[in-house]
């Protein structure tokens, strides 16, 4: 169900909030202040959620990151939506120990995550921003940071290769990191972020920037981490994205948490707003001879070097592109979307 106030919980949606044995307490790092009369209301078993937050905030000087944060996550794969700037990069820092909470508490897997390398070992992180050395090959790099977490060089080549495997970069494995493209970047961070085989995977807008065939490729992958029994919590700042993965959604605005449940709520508040898509092609004209015949194209617009798609079912129109791609072979750069969709939910949560 879909929540209208920002920074509570939909109705219906799961929250840690019941009644029961108190809070574990974690040896590791010393949590943020908070009131003996909140922490008794808000008493629960951490243990039981994937992620587990109450009054959870983060600012930066005057900056405000994370706002009153109270969710919790259940098993399976959990889309994180929002736009850029709304704090799920702050929430997924948070939830990988990198940033310390001003105040609330936050439990990952049972336990508080701040310098906590026993619980980091059991999680998997692919953030949004590449970091390499271009001059290591796809398979160095995967290896590498498998010997980091503690795995012997024959161990580490072993599960490099299956993870590499898995996201289907074994051709490629041996190309240095400087050539590679923005969809084989995004593939090989994340086998690096399964090699270790971790219980939970967390994905920084894994899909930003990637074309529509990667991206395809990418959700499969996804996909096959939730039916490994890997729990799974993906960023996006785009719907249609984490709804070929998920049901479960959490929608986060300017810090706070707007909504959290199932998907079909979600768009039920959508389906009459039109989406916008943009294609960077060389040939606008030829694709857009292969897409006018689509039911669900209401128009197509040129610009040199573009063409514009205005579709009212993009979910359909996303599983159509790629294949059209794939069959014509005509050449493209890149896919982006003003995603009217999105910012229309915020604007209906948040005005009502």
């Amino acid at each position: 169900m879909i929540g209208q106030g920002a920074g509570r919980l939909a109705q219906g949606a799961s929250a840690p909030v019941q009644p029961g044995p108190p809070p574990v307490q974690s040896h590791q790092a010393p949590v943020a202040q908070y009131s003996a009369q909140a922490a008794q209301q808000y008493r629960f078993d951490p243990s039981e959620w994937v992620v587990a937050a109450w009054g959870l905030s983060k600012w930066y000087g005057m900056v405000l990151g994370l706002n009153n944060f109270t969710i919790g996550v259940r098993r399976g794969i959990t889309g994180l939506l929002g736009p850029n700037g709304a704090g799920k990069s702050t929430f997924m820092k948070l939830v990988t120990g990198q940033l310390r909470p001003s105040q609330g508490r936050l439990w990952v897997l049972g336990e508080e995550p701040r310098q906590n390398t026993r619980l980091k070992a059991r999680m998997g992180y692919c953030p949004e921003q590449d970091s390499f050395y271009p001059w290591m090959t796809g398979l160095q790099f995967v290896e590498y940071l498998a010997r980091l977490n503690g795995m012997s060089v024959q161990q580490a080549g072993t599960a490099a290769r299956r993870a590499i495997a898995a996201v289907e970069m074994t051709a490629d494995m041996n190309r240095s990191l400087g050539g590679y493209s923005k969809g084989m970047r995004q593939r090989i961070k994340i086998a690096q972020s399964i090699v270790h085989e971790p219980e939970l995977v967390i994905l920084d807008e894994p899909l930003s920037g990637t074309d529509p065939l990667a991206r395809v490729r990418i959700m499969e992958v996804i996909s096959d981490l939730d039916r490994a029994g890997r729990q799974v919590l993906i960023s996006s700042h785009v719907l249609h994205e984490v709804e070929r993965m998920t049901e479960n959604i959490v929608l986060i605005h300017k810090g706070w948490l707007l909504a959290q449940g199932n998907l079909h709520d979600i768009r039920d508040l959508i389906d009459k707003h039109p989406h916008t898509i943009m294609i960077q092609t060389p040939r606008p004209r030829e694709l857009a001879a292969h897409l006018e015949g689509l039911d669900y194209v209401s128009s197509l617009d040129f610009l040199p070097g573009q063409l514009t798609v205005r579709t009212a079912m993009p979910e359909a129109f996303y599983r159509e592109l790629p294949r059209v791609i794939a069959r014509t072979g005509i050449p493209y750069t890149g896919l982006s979307s003003p995603d009217d969709n999105l910012n229309a939910v915020f604007k209906y949560l948040t005005e009502g």
